[in-house]
């Protein structure tokens, strides 16, 4: 039996043997469906443990599957492990670790400090929106200055930026929606504009 017919073979399969599989199977697509399907389908515990030994795995399909599975898992997903996911040398990996942050429950002091790290320095474009994505949804005013700083990358992460504002409050913020308004991406202006229509930010002109 290949690898396909393997996978196939676990899905909907005992939750020992799909454990067994995801620590186990030679090979890393198999490691990745049966991570799935024991997040999915297996005890909380047992799928807590196969969550973070995947989180550590060699081969960075699995570990993407883990930052992919970690939402689903809620505060059983640690910030450690998410923190190392996040500065993952695979950035498709880190990207799935930022958006796992901004779902996290109750994300550590350590994970927000990378996650806000990562909003302006990660040099992956598709992980600073990410990033940027996850601060707005975590909302923590410590982080307010990363995404004012990511209000100046390149057009997504600005777009992502002025969205992730409306966590936030202050004059800066205000003075930030308002240049916004002027930028010269459309989407960018356009989120902006979003944001003041339905959030009615106090001193801002429409």
């Amino acid at each position: 039996m290949d690898a396909t017919e393997r996978a196939a073979a676990l899905v909907g399969g005992d939750t020992t043997v799909l454990a067994h599989a995801a620590r186990h199977d030679p090979d890393p697509r198999v490691r990745a469906v049966a991570l799935a399907e024991t997040v999915r389908r297996g005890p909380r515990a047992t799928a807590r443990e196969v969550w973070r030994d995947a989180a550590r795995d060699t081969d960075a399909k699995v570990r993407l599957r883990a930052a992919q599975c970690a939402p689903r898992l809620g505060r059983s997903a640690t910030s450690a492990e998410l923190t190392a996911l996040l500065d993952d040398a695979d950035p498709l990996v880190a990207e799935a670790a930022a958006f796992a942050a901004g779902e996290h429950p109750r994300p550590g002091t350590r994970l927000l400090a990378a996650v806000t790290v990562a909003a302006t320095g990660h040099p992956d474009a598709l992980v600073r929106e990410a990033a940027v994505a996850a601060l707005g949804s975590i909302g923590d005013p410590a982080s307010l200055p990363a995404v004012l700083a990511a209000c100046d990358d390149k057009p997504a992460v600005r777009r992502r930026a002025v969205i992730a504002l409306a966590a936030f409050e202050g004059d800066a913020v205000e003075r930030r929606l308002a240049a916004a308004l002027h930028d010269r991406d459309w989407q960018v202006r356009q989120a902006a504009e979003d944001l003041l229509h339905v959030g009615g930010a106090p001193g801002i002109p429409e």
